[in-house]
Order: structure tokens, then C-alpha cells, then sequence
């Protein structure tokens, strides 16, 4: 299945969603489970609590079968008929009530200890994901899809969840009461104990043969689930673009196939799933045919009593009960594992590097950048960059043009350490920014870009983005510069006006008059335009234009544009063609060459056919 389309999402030749593949690897459940019960270790005492009171039940739901068996030999049949030892059967079921209570209250605790050491694994491992997540590579992120990860967060940590919640209580109590019921049987009668023994390789092949289908057809429900996700998330995030151009019908029909394939794997492994647990319960039922039939026998010739008869029965139901309760949760069982490999893959994937050690101190950057011969490419074998060359001194204002995939955002990427470069070398003031630590290099570069992001917090607090420690006051005087204070001061709650998600309760313009705000406030050596004004009117441009000569002040600045009047003021004009740079010189020099960019500005700026 292709990977589903974003209406918002910029894409282009050699852009970074170039060559985009959602490829799972091969899952590997022993692993996995190694894995998760390293975190289910994590709460180690909430963990040895259970366990405490899953030996307690344990040991209690033995006993019970017991003392039945007790309660039934005081009562005898001999030649004066049937005999009953009232005393002793009723001291006999006053100790099973006492054991039953027992058993119920520490199954509650049970109950509880348990949701209290499910909620507190998946809160670490929630954390744990997290963290990757926000140290994953720029280049991850644009080649997976953004729902299926934020499946991964939600849907797949849940079923952890729950079936940690369910499960581990019966799993352990599972273990324990297999060895103790086997125990105990093998005391009773060796050869009812083989006979209990002979439906066990039944099990274990009928187990066998369902898990084959149940693994593939749960691991690829997850894998659809993900994927419907990010659909939806794509829909929603490009609602307006859809609607614009009519796609509510394509829409629909993407997500219905997506549904209808869900529907059909979540249909099979369910029937899987469902299927193991009648199986195994016919297997326990013929278990006890065979254990009736030949205990009844060794009855009749008084090598064993009713009540031992009885005791056998309740054992081997509980040797087999775990078996069965397993088979039952198998499918949530599945579908924990398949969604725990799919969170290791990305905790497991490649953190971004930082090998920078580098003394480089940010507020002595002076802003010289000189990029030497760099070669790259986001998918092998197709090159964005070929052997550029481009040096800027500081304090120059240096605007950056080409046509569309010419690899002008791409010099941005490198400069920012977002892509690692194929070859070549990238300097900021002489020194390699490979040998930079990561937190210096992003501290000394502020970025405003086309897309604005904002966040679902105050005013206030959006533009405090830009410098975790500022004042109020620092605040509104970078509003102030970046014009963005006038329409702050009309709002109802002005700075402490809290924004919807993205920002939509404003307007384009004034979300990039935030977005330059944050820039001022964060006070940058280099300052990074990446096509800034190209969503804004005529008006808010001319805001943001008095905002930028102030801005771009003594600062190192670069501007992708394309309209002229945010780059004909540039001290020097970058032409890249072919990834290479094609051309470079002040507008009117530009222009006399009749070059490159004289016919960029003749179609793109000017508007007329060359």
C-alpha cells in the first residue's frame, strides 16, 4: 500500500520527503518479551508485591482441594451403611469458607497491585518513547509517517496497558499453580497424573499450529492500524486544502479501503485469537473424561477414595486452567507484543548524533560561514548538491535563490546539522560544525519559516519559546520590534491569550509575526529566513520587513525568497542550479549579467514570459 498523501506537506524533487518508505522490519517475539519485562522489572517492588500475593492465592486455591477432599472422606459407607463425622466435615468447611475469603480478598489486592504495576510500566516506557522520539534525526521524522508514530504512543502503550493489567497476574499465577497442581497430583497417583499429562502434547501442537496465523495476522493489524491513523491525521491537518479542491469523496474512499483491509486482519486474527481458547477447553474436557473414567476404576478396587477422586479433578482442572486462561488472553497477548515491537523499533532507531567537543562559545560567534565543496542527497544515487561552494562573512545579508528542488532549503538543512552531508565541510567561523556541540551550534541559529509553529499555550509563552529565561518586559519589547504588538494589545487577553492548537485562532500573518517575535527574542548570531513572507498580504509583509532591517542588524543573516522585495536589498544574491552555485552578485549586477538570475526575476519576479 503507497503511503498516504498530505495535502499541507511540501514535497518536491529531492526534497526530504523524497524517496518516503514505511517498511517494518522483521519482528522478533522472544526479544520483545525480554524487553518488556526489563520495564515490568523496572517497578520492582510493585513487582515482588505481586508476586507475594500471587504465591498467597496460590498456595490457598491448592489447599482448597484438599480440605474438599477431607470434608468428603468423613463421610463413609461401610456394612452398617453411610456413616457422616459431622464435627470433622464441619470443622473441614469452616477452614475451606476461611479459604475462600482468603482467596478473595488477595485477589482483590491482586487486582489492584496490578493496574498500579501496569500504569506505572507504561508510564516509563511512555517516557522512555518520548525521549527517543525528540532525539530521533530530522531525516526519521520526514520519512515516517506522523500518525503511524503517534499510534505508536497511544494505541500500541495501551494495549501494553491493559494487557499487562489483565495478564501478568495469571501468568505468574499460571506458572505456580502448573508446578504445585503437578506436585501434588504425583503424590495422589502417578498413573492418573500420566494419564492427566496425555492431552498436554495435544495442547501444545494445537497451541503451535494457531500461533503461526495469530502473530502474522496481529503484527500486520497494528501495522493497518498506524497507517489509518496517519490518514486521519493527514485529513485533518490538510481539512481545508481537501476541501478546497474538492477530495471529500477521495478522502472518504482512501480511508474506507484502509478500514475495509483493517477490518478483514482484525476479522482473522480475532477468529485465531478466539478460536485457542474452545480448543484448549475441549482438550481439558477430554482430560477429565479420561481422569473420571480410570479414577472411578481405581475407586472401585480401593486404591484411591471418591474424595481423592474429587481432589484429582479440581487439580488437574487447575493444572489445565492456566493453559486455558493463556489461550484465551492470547490475542491480547499478541497484540501487546506486536505493539511493543513496533515502540522498540523506535527506541531502538539511530539517536541523532552529537559528536561535537569543540570549545565554541555562542556568544562570541561572529558569524563567518563557509561552506567547502559539499555534496548530498536525501535517497541515494540522486544528488540534491553537487561540489557547492558559498562563503559568507558575517554580518552579511546573503539571500538564496534558485527554481523549485534546486536545493535551496537544502543549504539550510546542512547549516542546521538537520541531514548529515554526503561530503564536503561546513564551517562557522572556522570551525567544523560536525566538531560543534549540537545544543551550541542550534543556540547560535534562529529560524523563521514559512510554516509557522505554534503552540497550544499563551501568547506569552509562544514567543518565550525563543528564550526559556526571558522577562516579560524582554518579551514585549521583541513583539514590539517584530510589529506583533499591536494586534497582541487588542486581543481580549492580550499576552495571556491562550492560542488554539497551530495557532488557528489567528490569522496567517500574525502567526508569522509571532514566529519573528520568537526570532528576536531569541537574539541569534545567524538568523536563517526560510521563505518567511511568502503566506503573508502586501501589508503584514511591510511589517514584517521594517521588522527584519532591525532584526538583520549586525546579524549573519540567509533569506530563501522569492519575492523581490525581500531580497533586493541583500548584499549578495546566490543563484543555485543544479545544486550548484550558478551565480552570485548584488541585484542590479545580476541583472546586467543577464544570466541565471536575470531570468528568474524575468519569469518568477517580474511576471513575464522570457
Amino acid at each position: 500500500m503507497p503511503p498516504s498523501f498530505n495535502p499541507n506537506e511540501k514535497r518536491g524533487p529531492g526534497g526530504p520527503n523524497a524517496g518516503r518508505i514505511n517498511a517494518e522490519r522483521p519482528k522478533d517475539a522472544r526479544n520483545t518479551l525480554k524487553k518488556l519485562i526489563i520495564y515490568i522489572g523496572r517497578s520492582k517492588y510493585l513487582f515482588f508485591g505481586l508476586l507475594g500475593i500471587m504465591i498467597t492465592i496460590t498456595l490457598l486455591g491448592l489447599a482448597a482441594p484438599l480440605v474438599q477432599q477431607k470434608a468428603i472422606d468423613f463421610i463413609r459407607i461401610d456394612e452398617n451403611g453411610v456413616n457422616v463425622d459431622f464435627g470433622g466435615m464441619g470443622k473441614a468447611l469452616i477452614v475451606l469458607a476461611v479459604v475462600y475469603v482468603l482467596s478473595s480478598v488477595f485477589t482483590y489486592m491482586q487486582a489492584i497491585l496490578s493496574a498500579k504495576l501496569s500504569q506505572s510500566t507504561v508510564r516509563i516506557m511512555r517516557q522512555d518513547l518520548f525521549e527517543s522520539l525528540v532525539r530521533l534525526p530530522i531525516k526519521y521524522l520526514d520519512n515516517h509517517n506522523h500518525g503511524d508514530i503517534m499510534s505508536r504512543m497511544t494505541n500500541d502503550v495501551e494495549n501494553i496497558s491493559t494487557t499487562i493489567s489483565q495478564s501478568i497476574g495469571s501468568l505468574i499465577s499460571g506458572v505456580l499453580t502448573v508446578i504445585g497442581s503437578l506436585v501434588i497430583m504425583l503424590v495422589y497417583s502417578p498413573l492418573l497424573t500420566l494419564i492427566s499429562l496425555s492431552t498436554i502434547f495435544l495442547t501444545v501442537f494445537v497451541s503451535g499450529f494457531l500461533t503461526k496465523y495469530m502473530k502474522k495476522y496481529f503484527v500486520e493489524q497494528q501495522i493497518l492500524l498506524g497507517r489509518l491513523n496517519g490518514h486521519v491525521e493527514e485529513m485533518v491537518t490538510g481539512y481545508r486544502t481537501v476541501v478546497a479542491y474538492g477530495k471529500e469523496h477521495d478522502a472518504v474512499e482512501d480511508f474506507r479501503k484502509m478500514s475495509d483491509d483493517l477490518k478483514k486482519t482484525g476479522i482473522k486474527a480475532q477468529i485465531f485469537g478466539g478460536v485457542m481458547g474452545p480448543c484448549m477447553n475441549i482438550i481439558s474436557n477430554i482430560g477429565f473424561i479420561l481422569i473420571a473414567a480410570f479414577g472411578g476404576w481405581l475407586a472401585i478396587r480401593n486404591v484411591i477414595t471418591i474424595g481423592t477422586i474429587q481432589a484429582f479433578i479440581l487439580y488437574s482442572k487447575q493444572f489445565s486452567r492456566p493453559i486455558n486462561e493463556i489461550a484465551n488472553q492470547y490475542a491480547n497477548i499478541q497484540t501487546a507484543i506486536a505493539g511493543a515491537e513496533r515502540i522498540f523499533d523506535v527506541m531502538e532507531a539511530d539517536r541523532e548524533e552529537d559528536k561535537g567537543t569543540a570549545d565554541f562559545a555562542v556568544e562570541k560567534v561572529r558569524g563567518d560561514i563557509l561552506f567547502e565543496d559539499i555534496d548530498f542527497s536525501y535517497v541515494p544515487q540522486k544528488p540534491v548538491l553537487r561540489g557547492l561552494e558559498l562563503s559568507v562573512k558575517a554580518g552579511q545579508k546573503i539571500a538564496i535563490v534558485g527554481a523549485t528542488g534546486s536545493g535551496k532549503t537544502t543549504v539550510v538543512n546542512l547549516l542546521t546539522r538537520f541531514y548529515p552531508i554526503d561530503s564536503g565541510r561546513i564551517t562557522i567561523d572556522g570551525t567544523d560544525i560536525c566538531d560543534i556541540p549540537m545544543d551550541k551550534l542550534r543556540s547560535s541559529i534562529a529560524i523563521v519559516l514559512q510554516d509557522t509553529v505554534l503552540f497550544k499555550d499563551t501568547i506569552e509563552n509562544n514567543i518565550r519559546y525563543g528564550r526559556a529565561d526571558a522577562a516579560p518586559e524582554d518579551i514585549k519589547k521583541a513583539a514590539a520590534l517584530a510589529n506583533a504588538d499591536e494586534f497582541i494589545e487588542r486581543l481580549p487577553e492580550g499576552y495571556q491569550t491562550v492560542l488554539s492548537e497551530g495557532g488557528s485562532n489567528l490569522s496567517q500573518g500574525q502567526r508569522q509575526l509571532l514566529s519573528i517575535a520568537r526570532a528576536v527574542l531569541a537574539d541569534p548570531k545567524i538568523l536563517i529566513l526560510d521563505e518567511a513572507t511568502s503566506s503573508v498580504d502586501t501589508r503584514t509583509e511591510m511589517h514584517i520587513q521594517s521588522a527584519m532591517v532591525s532584526l538583520m542588524k549586525n546579524r549573519t543573516s540567509l533569506i530563501i525568497a522569492h519575492r523581490l522585495s525581500t531580497i533586493r536589498d541583500a548584499d549578495v544574491i546566490v543563484v543555485i542550479d543544479g545544486g550548484k552555485v550558478a551565480e552570485s552578485g548584488s541585484h542590479e549586477s545580476l541583472l546586467a549579467k543577464k544570466g541565471r538570475y536575470y531570468e528568474l526575476y524575468r519569469t518568477q519576479f517580474a511576471g513575464s514570459a522570457t
